[in-house]
């Protein structure tokens, strides 16, 4: 673990690289339509209410890949707020 300022700014720097590379994302889980009912959707929140969208059979890959990344960047914006909370510990030192 970086101890000084400057390396925390540094490590904070890449990592904002890393989100960066994160553009094309889907918020949301994909979920299948029911038992009698073959295909997928892609499931999530808006305003409180869950919503449905129907995810066309030659996109499927292309979501799952777009719903994989976003839950990367979840995990990258999280590192970030803690990095950002250590330079702040840091600076006022």
């Amino acid at each position: 673990m970086p101890k000084t300022a400057y390396e925390l700014q540094q490590q904070r720097r890449l990592l904002l690289d890393r989100i960066a590379q994160h553009g094309e994302i889907l918020i949301g889980s994909i979920s299948t339509k029911g038992p009698k009912r073959p295909g997928f959707n892609l499931t999530f929140k808006l305003d409180g209410v869950t919503r449905s969208r129907h995810i066309r059979k030659e996109n499927l890959e292309k979501v799952r890949q777009m719903t994989q990344r976003y839950k990367a960047l979840k995990r990258l914006i999280q590192q970030l707020s803690d990095l950002n909370w250590l330079i702040l510990t840091r600076q006022s030192e």
